[in-house]
């Protein structure tokens, strides 16, 4: 299985926008925030890993 990591750019309501890091790339993905660990903040690192989003930093 793959592994993605982002970085959260920003957070509006129930949904955060990530940018790709292990690649270069200017687009952003909308995720749902209930995807996602409950103690993200803006410049939080991720690692997308089986489907599942951990904080990495």
């Amino acid at each position: 299985m793959a592994t993605w990591y982002y970085e959260v750019v920003s957070i509006d309501g129930d949904y955060a926008n990530l940018r790709r890091t292990d690649i270069r790339s200017d687009e952003l993905k909308l995720v749902a925030r209930a995807l996602l660990p409950a103690e993200i903040t803006v410049g939080s690192k991720l690692k997308y890993e089986m489907f599942q989003y951990e904080l990495i930093g």
